[in-house]
């Protein structure tokens, strides 16, 4: 079979092309199927703890309904199923109501859709720094400036984020929106305190701009209390129209079935229809049907509650494994919930370039350069290690063998830096001889 020439149609590409990337984590897919190899990288959910039974039980309620399953929907979705997201956004704390609420084929749809019905290219984008892939990729096609804001222990820096927007405002830079994980952030694991949250709300009433809230992973908490939404935060000081809240059923359902969704206020739901009209239509009667189905007749607050119980178990093994095997020079943050840690290594080494290495020893992480969009070099030094697709024991072996790799990094530039003055002071020696020969006379 020929070779495909892949650049052969360059001149027809569009413009908006040349700022798109494949997500990291993509990429390692192929990678992470290998035999034996321990896998800290991906985000998934365990969906091994759904169980095949009750994927049957789902299966024969739906049946009898196989013709709406099988059929086109409303673009907004299903009625049943917006009912479903408003009893969960009503679990996580944030009222809603059903006429708020639009249904995406996944939340990766959503982002690519507020970006498509806010962004002109060489508009700006508040961003944490890091942040999650996806959202760089789902926005770089509508060519934007992203601009990233640093965080702490406590989530995103307001005093940064004011100092970025006032110097975009000054040189003409219009920042339509700022995108935001406020719990246990991707990839940093982090959680916003509530103080910060109400910071960025009244930042975004000052600069006039959007809050787009992505909360994934919310109702995975497994220690401290819950925090109010920006968008339940937003709905008790009386302002109702500033924050776009996505929510998705990847991680308290199943990824498969990708269906999330969009609240927000009625005209930017009327710009996402008109969007999504063009991108596929609707989403899947089949997985509307299937969620609705076991939101309605099972006990899903219960399937969270055991999601979260093993997802903690990994956390903790996560965290005494760093702990027991890591360099004293490794730091690591410690997430309340969620499915990440952020690994930071000291900052000569490069976790792009040592990737293949791990690989070779049987263990793969997500290096965290990806996870920057604009300066290359941007979290070179760092890692994004997934704790909730890996049992507890294999997850201890993975970071055993990472940190025998970040070891033999570290030592090879110890050895090279002591060749290096080893090699200095010969040469400084030799001039010394050669001076004093000379003075000598």
């Amino acid at each position: 079979m020929p070779l495909v020439d892949l650049d052969r149609f360059d001149f027809l590409y569009a413009n908006r092309v040349k700022g798109m990337k494949t997500a990291a984590t993509r990429d390692l897919m192929a990678t992470l199927s290998r035999p034996g190899i321990i896998s800290l990288a991906g985000g998934f959910p365990d969906t091994r703890a759904f169980g095949e039974e009750a994927f049957r039980e789902i299966s024969r309620n739906i049946a009898s309904d196989a013709a709406q399953a099988l059929q086109y929907g409303p673009t907004a979705g299903l009625e049943a199923i917006k009912d479903v997201i408003v009893e969960v956004m009503g679990a996580e704390g944030t009222p809603a109501r059903q006429e708020d609420v639009f249904v995406t084929t996944g939340a990766q749809q959503g982002l690519d859709l507020i970006a498509k019905v806010f962004l002109d290219e060489g508009d700006a984008v508040l961003c944490e720094g890091p942040t999650y892939a996806g959202a760089l990729n789902a926005f770089a096609s509508y060519r934007p400036r992203i601009a990233h804001v640093p965080m702490d222990r406590a989530g995103i820096i307001p005093v940064a984020a004011r100092e970025t927007l006032k110097r975009a405002r000054k040189g003409g830079l219009h920042v339509k929106f700022l995108y935001t994980v406020p719990n246990f952030q991707n990839p940093a694991g982090v959680t916003m305190v509530a103080e910060r949250r109400r910071e960025l709300l009244e930042m975004a009433r000052e600069f006039d701009l959007v809050i787009v809230e992505d909360n994934p992973y919310g109702m995975l908490r497994f220690e401290g209390e819950p925090l109010p939404s920006l968008a339940a935060l937003e709905q008790e000081e009386g302002d109702l129209d500033r924050v776009v809240y996505l929510g998705t059923f990847s991680k308290i359902f199943a990824p498969g079935v990708r269906l999330g969704w969009v609240h927000a206020q009625p005209g930017i739901l009327h710009k996402i229809n008109v969007g999504k009209q063009g991108a596929d239509l609707c989403s899947s009667n089949l997985s509307q049907m299937m969620i609705s189905s076991y939101f309605q007749n099972a006990d899903w607050r219960a399937y969270v509650r055991r999601l979260t119980s093993m997802y903690k178990e990994r956390r903790d093994a996560m965290l005494d494994s760093l702990a027991e095997f890591m360099p004293k020079e490794v730091y690591w943050t410690h997430p309340e919930g969620g499915l990440f840690v952020w690994a930071t290594l000291p900052s000569y080494l490069d976790a792009t370039a040592m990737l293949p290495r791990a690989i070779a020893r049987n263990v793969a992480y997500v290096p965290g350069e990806g996870f920057y969009g604009g300066a290359p070099g941007t979290g070179k030094n760092n890692m994004r290690l997934n704790f909730s697709f890996v049992e507890p024991e294999r997850i201890r072996r993975g970071i055993e063998l990472l940190s025998e790799v970040i070891r033999e990094r570290m030592e090879l530039r110890s050895d090279l830096e002591r060749g290096s003055h080893r090699k200095e002071s010969a040469i400084h020696g030799g001039r010394a001889a050669a001076f004093g020969s000379g003075t000598d006379g």
